[in-house]
């Protein structure tokens, strides 16, 4: 036992009692008189909070049930004999003192086991909201922490939870965690976790759980999670009592990585805080290097198209990016030019005399004029979706690794099943001889026509605002190679993939989910993911809006995020779809607080522009300044 002082400024007056933090714990504190009383600050019944309850008649009341108690000996009234625990009190000279047990170690908990477990698997980072039901889980976080095992982010929203843990798996290959109770914060998840789902991107998330005696008849926040998951994850498995759960755990991160999605674990409440002695499950000899070698007869029938062309073009999706080295030597090898996808921008570098630039609905001229040009393609790891921009009537040899990718939405020409690295590196070994003309003096033509018109657009300026084309212009001088970029949904997305001139950036977007919200949260997880390369969020103000306050994350953790906010106060993409319909613009203005001044509430720094002659200045102080700080541009919504 031990003597602990309390704070005066807690020290209720008389008749009155209050809940008060003693050594990390809450007593109940009452003054009667000249007596006071401390009891345990938890009624046995419900668990209501006897600290804010009241005192009537000289009796303490439990504001959840309104059972009776002393307020200094915690006994009940008579012919009753569930009392609450009192502990000693002394008011001194300099003070109020409570007599209270000395904490004990908690014991090693199912949680314990299975937090151990996931950081043995590499899961490292954890994203998420602590609450209710999940606080066993949550101290064996804290613990892993403690021991400097695992960064936990505590965010505003499990939705922003989700969001980083995809960007996260996204930029590494490897899975964070998102963290949410039941209920829901859990249902808060899904939509990030379909980004991930859809995007291929490996998530591990926990979700606590009511306790197993009220699950299923209608307890508060009494969700079958496993029924609400079961669309978005590769597996969803509630742990029980008897379960091996540092098995469950290790499965978890497996079915993550081998199945590029999300893997779901369900925590009943009290199964969390289970002592257990139980080992934490090793990863040793549970994955296998997923690259396959392609089939010899494939690989020929490509090689005899590729050998045979004249003009063939490089296609590279975000499936691709680990191959990029390849990528570059097959294209280098032929002469031929490369264009990727919008995910995959920054594959290679716009400077690179045989880059084309994004394809599709968010690509440059360049890359078009060159693919129509192409009596080949050679298309890898892209999805081949209605975005890319793929022609499906060239002859097309198609490379990936998973069976259900190939001719997905059309016919090809000759498909390769495997690695992309494996398989490009082979096809390059079986070219000898090839046909293909030198197109880098096309390329190069293509880019000055491009050039020349971004200048004239970055030039436009009609008094309402600064165009997109300036905002890039800028961006692609200030941004540095090493950075990550983050991009949200909307007009400034499309404005991204056509202006920026990338220097071989990844750029992490909600791909195939194409969810708005994702920018800034994505961030975050990408400074998980790499805390020493500059991180940069671009997004609009419709996007940043939903998740506004992650800034304040970003300032809590000290997470550096240079973001460049580009404000049309409207959901300019909406207004555009309207209109393109021949429908009226309807309900897509957005009223909007001055985001920079935003930023500087929220302890960021905050910049804001209305002119393309201060894009410049603005820039500099986003990329020099210290922490996490906001460029907000006035954006006019017409200069796209």
């Amino acid at each position: 036992m031990s003597w602990h002082r309390v704070d005066p400024a807690d020290v209720p007056q008389d008749g009155r009692v209050r809940s008060v933090v003693v050594d990390g714990r809450t007593v109940a504190l009452s003054r009667c008189g000249a007596g006071l009383g401390a009891l345990e600050n938890r009624c046995p019944h419900q668990g209501g909070p006897l600290g804010e309850g009241a005192i009537e008649k000289g009796w303490l009341r439990c504001p959840w049930h309104g059972y009776d108690y002393h307020p200094l000996t915690g006994k009940p009234p008579a012919g009753f004999s569930d009392g609450v625990p009192a502990f000693e009190v002394e008011e001194r000279d300099d003070g109020v003192y409570v007599e209270l047990p000395d904490l004990e170690q908690r014991p090693r908990s199912v949680a314990d086991v299975m937090v151990e477990t996931l950081v043995a698997h590499g899961v490292t980072h954890v994203f998420g909201m602590v609450g209710h039901s999940n606080l066993g889980f949550a101290e064996a976080l804290r613990r892993a922490e403690e021991r400097g095992e695992l960064t936990y982010v505590g965010i505003r929203h499990e939705g922003a939870a989700a969001f980083a843990a995809s960007a996260y798996g996204k930029l590494t290959g490897r899975p964070a965690a998102c963290f949410a109770i039941a209920g829901p914060g859990s249902t808060n998840l899904l939509t990030g976790l379909y980004d991930a789902k859809l995007d291929q991107a490996p998530v591990v998330a926990i979700s606590g759980q009511v306790p197993s005696k009220v699950l299923g008849r209608g307890a508060f926040q009494d969700v079958d999670l496993s029924a609400v998951f079961k669309d978005v994850s590769v597996s969803t498995t509630t742990v029980h009592s008897g379960s091996d759960h540092a098995e469950l755990a290790a499965l978890a991160v497996k079915h993550a990585i081998d199945g590029r999605g999300v893997a779901h674990l369900v925590l009943p409440d009290e199964v969390q805080v289970l002592p257990s002695e139980a080992k934490a499950a090793m990863p040793d000899g549970r994955l296998s290097d997923r690259r396959t070698r392609p089939d010899d007869a494939a690989l020929t029938r490509a090689a005899a198209l590729v050998r045979d062309a004249r003009r063939p073009v490089l296609i590279a999706g975000h499936g691709a990016w680990a191959a990029r080295t390849e990528v570059r030597m097959l294209a280098e090898h032929l002469n031929a030019p490369v264009l990727t996808t919008f995910k995959a921008k920054g594959l290679v570098p716009d400077s690179h005399p045989l880059a084309g630039g994004v394809l599709g609905r968010s690509g440059t001229p360049v890359a078009s004029w060159l693919m129509n040009e192409s009596d080949l393609l050679v298309v890898v790891g892209a999805s081949f979706a209605n975005h890319t921009g793929i022609a499906p009537y060239k002859p097309i040899v198609q490379i990936d690794d998973d069976h259900a990718a190939i001719g997905r939405f059309d016919a090809v020409t000759c498909d390769v099943l495997g690695d992309a690295a494996l398989t490009l590196a082979a096809l390059v070994h079986e070219l000898d001889e090839v046909k293909s003309t030198d197109q880098r003096p096309d390329v190069a033509a293509r880019w000055d026509i491009w050039r020349h018109e971004k200048s004239r657009r970055a030039a436009d300026d009609r008094g309402r605002g600064v165009s997109a084309a300036a905002v890039f212009a800028a961006l692609s001088q200030h941004l540095s190679a090493d950075a990550v970029v983050t991009v949200d949904v909307g007009n400034h997305a499309y404005s991204l993939g056509r202006y920026l001139e990338s220097k071989g950036q990844p750029v992490l977007m909600s791909g195939y989910l194409g969810s708005i919200g994702f920018g800034y949260p994505a961030a975050i997880g990408a400074w998980a993911a790499a805390p020493d390369r500059p991180i940069v969020a671009v997004t609009g103000d419709g996007g940043f809006g939903q998740y506004a306050t992650e800034l304040t994350t970003a300032v809590k953790y000290g997470i550096p995020i240079k973001h460049v906010l580009l404000d049309n106060n409207a959901l300019g993409k909406i207004s555009k779809e309207q209109r393109a319909e021949d429908y009226p613009v309807w309900h897509t203005s957005l009223h909007n607080p001055d985001w920079a001044a935003y930023a500087r509430i929220c302890g960021a720094t905050g910049i804001r522009v209305d002119r393309r002659d201060q894009l410049d200045e603005a820039m500099t102080e986003l990329f020099t300044t210290d922490g996490p700080a906001l460029l907000c541009v006035e954006q006019d919504a017409e200069l796209l």
